[in-house]
């Protein structure tokens, strides 16, 4: 049976993190999706982790691997992408635990023309160690009332979780939020990811998500904004590749993409 959607999740040697990730996607309510996990050069302990869900899990996983060369998290997703069967593609990461209906609200919101961009709801390293594969099953680690009960303090952000209906439409509407290409919860067509050459695989981290975004914006693609409808959690990790100089050289890619009004990247999927 064709699949109507695929999910590319990003991950790099963090299979504890990406188990509880996948455990989200096995209860999910739309349940026509296949998983492709751009592994941007883990060890072999995620490619046995792999093998291991998949006898569990109701979705196929495809695995697409490279070897270990430092941040090329671009360069795996333009991979990705190219591995997908459907026209319809949504990017994650292997720290997002989703909601059930997670997906679901990705289906019901696409639209030709259009891409989504959701975000995400931040949890401390306590409580995302503690999420078990039970917590993620029956949809406690959503529940504002379990996360006060552990610590968390309720703020603002929290409506994220909330927001259900048209609580969740009418905070989309009015949050002063710019939807952007946001890497951990974004979706869009795979043709319009093509006509703007994927991501730009001289960059590394920060702001190499956004860049993408606004290429696809320069193409004439709109930006709609559905952070309140499609929640994952973001278990905590620590960020020890990030350097200096990996941001001034993605700024400087984003500042000509902007002046310039790109839309194709020569350092994309198709190699000029």
């Amino acid at each position: 049976m064709n699949k109507d959607i695929s999910i590319i999740i990003s991950t790099y040697n963090s299979p504890e993190w990406l188990a509880k990730v996948l455990y989200g996607y096995n209860a999910q309510t739309f349940r026509n999706f296949e998983v492709v996990i751009a592994d941007d050069g883990s060890d072999e302990r995620t490619k046995k982790f792999i093998s291991e869900i998949q006898k569990e899990v109701f979705f196929p996983i495809y695995h697409v691997w490279h070897e270990d060369n430092g941040f090329q998290k671009t360069i795996i997703l333009n991979k990705s992408i190219f591995a997908t069967t459907t026209d319809y593609i949504l990017m994650t990461d292997g720290d997002c635990i989703p909601r059930e209906d997670f997906i679901e609200q990705h289906i019901k919101n696409r639209e030709e023309g259009y891409f989504l961009s959701g975000g995400y709801y931040k949890l401390p390293m306590k409580i995302s160690k503690q999420i078990s594969k039970e917590d993620i099953y029956l949809g406690k680690c959503f529940d504002i009332n379990w996360l006060k009960k552990n610590g968390i303090k309720v703020s603002f952000k929290s409506y994220k979780l909330i927001a259900v209906g048209i609580k969740s439409w009418f905070f989309n509407l009015i949050t002063p939020t710019t939807p952007s290409w946001n890497g951990h919860n974004s979706s869009g067509w795979k043709s319009d990811f093509l006509e703007v050459n994927g991501f730009d695989e001289r960059m590394q981290y920060g702001g190499e998500d956004r860049e993408f975004g606004e290429r696809l914006i320069n193409k004439g693609i709109k930006a709609k904004q559905i952070r309140y409808s499609t929640v994952c959690i973001h278990l905590d990790h620590a960020r020890s590749y990030v350097k200096p100089e990996m941001l001034e050289k993605n700024l400087q890619i984003r500042k000509e993409t902007k002046a310039n009004k790109k839309v194709w990247t020569e350092f994309g999927i198709k190699k000029e």
